[in-house]
């Protein structure tokens, strides 16, 4: 099969595209064959050898985490998935591999691709649905009426929180550049901060949460706009949120789960169009260095997505 893969870490320029060996579904695996797959900041830190720690593989390793496709072959004790089934999902914690032609992952953790949807579209919305629901949802068990400040709301999680916190009847509050000030506000935020003109706490105060996915500097000024009480999120401060800065607020860190009862709820709201798929740039997969730079220097709008078939 064709994959991108790297032999060390290192910048994007260690990517190669290539030939690797088919991958042999275990028992409770499938083989998928993919259609797209999404980028992901993780990816480009998976690369680098952010995660080189955490990381028991062997070289050469697959970077990506997210993907929709066709299912084309079953491991022992599948009866629940059929070859041919249109599939989309998140690959298990701690794993990666989904810029490939190919691959396995537990049959568990992935649903039905929406109808819908393009594959493109579903891989851009796999881990940043979960992400999202998991943050917004089940980690700061965000309710109707309350106010939240999303961080970067022109970056694919962000994007679908916003539409997913106004779907709950919150009232959202999101930082962007101007260029993106349309855009987001078309995904539903009330109001928009342009964080190149304006510091953002010197315009909001208190929220009842805030969900960051910026991270540094960012991420530790989101206390301040907290009220007495408020909980923020974190997803790019590593594995830990940050320290709060006050006694009176909350700091957390979202779980992501992986799970097909969790894929059928990103499903859901996208079937419902409570929630919609973001802005998109497709590559080839062979133009994996272009798209890593571009990911790494997040001066972007929603997802980037490999499109293989």
């Amino acid at each position: 099969m064709k994959a991108v893969y790297f032999e060390r870490f290192g910048g994007p320029e260690v990517l190669q595209f290539g030939d690797l060996p088919d991958p042999i579904p275990a028992a409770g695996e499938i083989i998928v064959d993919v259609a797209a797959a999404s980028v992901n900041a993780a990816d480009w830190k998976f690369r680098s050898g952010h995660y080189a720690r955490h990381s028991q593989a062997n070289f050469p390793l697959i970077p990506g985490r997210d993907f929709s496709g066709q299912v084309s072959a079953l491991g022992r004790g599948i009866d629940d998935l059929k070859v041919g089934d249109a599939v989309f999902g998140v690959l298990e914690a701690g794993r990666e591999g989904t810029y490939a032609e190919k691959l396995a992952t537990k049959a568990a953790i992935v649903a039905k691709k929406p109808q819908a949807l393009s594959h493109v579209q579903a891989a851009a919305v796999a881990l940043t649905g979960l992400t999202a629901v998991n943050a917004i949802a089940d980690t700061l068990k965000l309710q109707r009426g309350e106010t939240i400040l999303i961080q970067g709301g022109a970056g694919g999680v962000a994007g679908f929180a916003i539409q997913f916190a106004k779907h709950l009847g919150a009232r959202v509050i999101t930082t962007a550049s101007a260029a993106n000030r349309d855009y987001v506000l078309d995904l539903g935020a009330d109001q928009v901060i342009d964080y190149n003109a304006q510091d953002f706490t010197s315009v909001v105060s208190g929220c009842d949460a805030v969900f960051d996915t910026v991270g540094g500097e960012v991420a530790q000024k989101s206390f301040a706009v907290l009220k007495p009480g408020g909980r923020a999120a974190f997803i790019a401060s590593g594995v830990e949120a940050p320290k709060p800065t006050r006694s009176d607020v909350v700091a957390l860190r979202p779980p992501v789960e992986r799970s097909r009862r969790a894929m059928e709820r990103v499903a859901q709201l996208v079937e419902t169009e409570a929630v919609r798929p973001p802005a998109i740039k497709v590559y080839p997969l062979s133009q994996a260095v272009e798209a890593h730079r571009l990911s790494e220097s997040r001066h972007f709008r929603g997802k980037l997505v490999f499109q293989l078939r």
